[in-house]
């Protein structure tokens, strides 16, 4: 017999999204059924609704989640009912050419459950990410699941799963940021800030956190930025001059663009300094362009491009450790939650989002 529980869905492009009835199946073979505990409302589901991912509605949204295995399907072995995890969209399948290269955080062949989940009418539903957390039990993958120590409490440890390991991701593994470093990281929402806090991790001495909002910038400062830039009512030349001229004239070694627009990746490629490393993990729409950029730039100013794919993460290495650090006090996972909010009021949390009011609203069971 199914479970019959309460999730968040999506029926169509740019409409609110409701509350309604969810069948969920028991696990399959390599599948399990996980009882979730809190899920962040991620800007990733935000895109999902206003259909900027693709139009496979009706979504069963919400992803970033931790909670209990409730159940396992055949032919799994390393999670069982009771374990406390972190779920995962990246579930790697260590056989495809990328996994056989060793380097299975670019996995091209991610594993997700087979069954789907629906709505009582028989409607199949769209899990965003492969996950669909926004209710009170989902089905995954098996390699979906990454148990962590549960002392750390559901509404901290389920950002893991997305926007914060993204960000930490991006400045530790991507970027590969070290001790001594600058760094500068525009867009200082959630993914900005947790690469701003990756940046700190790693030893970065001087962090750059650029904005157009004071609140926001000021909220960076908690996560270690060293100074702050206001862009707004900046050219791109002047956002810059400025990040230049906090970096001794000659640019930062690693620039982030947390947020995914052409002019802000022309900022970052122009304030790095020479061979410096630009990391793109903003999301950008399929319609942006860079336009107008002289290929000589390219070749003249040398070092890194690189776009950043889940803060190239290997979540059974990564979780567990940065969950360790956060226990240890030495990552302020904590502040990243704005508010708790119960499953009915994501509706309203996508629109504080969209204001900036928020860094994570987290829903909480």
């Amino acid at each position: 017999m199914p479970y019959e529980v309460q999730g968040v869905v999506s029926r169509a492009k740019g409409e609110p999204v409701s509350l309604e009835t969810v069948l969920v199946p028991d696990p399959g073979p390599g599948e399990a059924v996980v009882s979730i505990k809190a899920c962040g409302v991620c800007h990733t589901d935000l895109h999902y609704k206003l259909g900027g991912i693709n139009d496979e509605f009706p979504f069963l949204l919400g992803h970033e989640a931790a909670g209990y295995v409730d159940k396992v399907g055949e032919g799994v072995t390393d999670i069982a009912p009771g374990d406390y995890v972190i779920l995962n969209w990246r579930a790697v399948c260590g056989t495809c050419r990328a996994c056989k290269r060793g380097k299975p955080w670019y996995c091209f062949s991610t594993h997700n459950a087979t069954q789907p989940m629906t709505l009582t009418d028989g409607t199949k539903l769209s899990p965003a990410l492969g996950i669909g957390a926004f209710l009170e039990k989902t089905l995954v993958h098996s390699g979906q699941c990454t148990k962590v120590n549960p002392d750390i409490e559901p509404a901290v440890a389920g950002l893991l799963g997305c926007g914060v390991m993204a960000g930490l991701g991006a400045a530790i593994n991507t970027g590969a940021v070290t001790r001594g470093d600058s760094v500068a990281v525009i867009g200082c929402g959630g993914v900005g800030d947790a690469a701003i806090a990756g940046a700190t991790l790693a030893g970065a001495t001087t962090i750059i956190a650029v904005d157009q909002d004071d609140r926001k910038l000021e909220w960076a400062k908690g996560f270690g930025a060293t100074h702050t830039l206001n862009t707004k009512g900046k050219s791109e030349d002047e956002v810059v001059e400025a990040i230049q001229t906090l970096t001794n004239s000659f640019g930062a070694d690693v620039v982030i663009d947390a947020v995914g627009r052409p002019e802000t990746w022309r900022s970052a490629f122009y304030a790095r300094d020479l061979a410096g490393t630009v990391v793109l993990v903003g999301v950008p729409t399929p319609d942006m362009r860079l336009n107008d950029m002289p290929l000589i730039d390219f070749f003249s100013r040398g070092g890194q491009l690189k776009s950043s794919w889940y803060g190239d993460c290997l979540p059974s290495r990564d979780f567990p450790v940065l969950v360790d650090l956060y226990l240890q006090g030495k990552l302020p996972l904590d502040k990243f939650v704005t508010e708790r909010i119960s499953v009915d009021g994501v509706e309203g949390a996508f629109d504080r989002m969209h204001h900036g009011d928020v860094l994570r609203s987290v829903v909480v069971f």
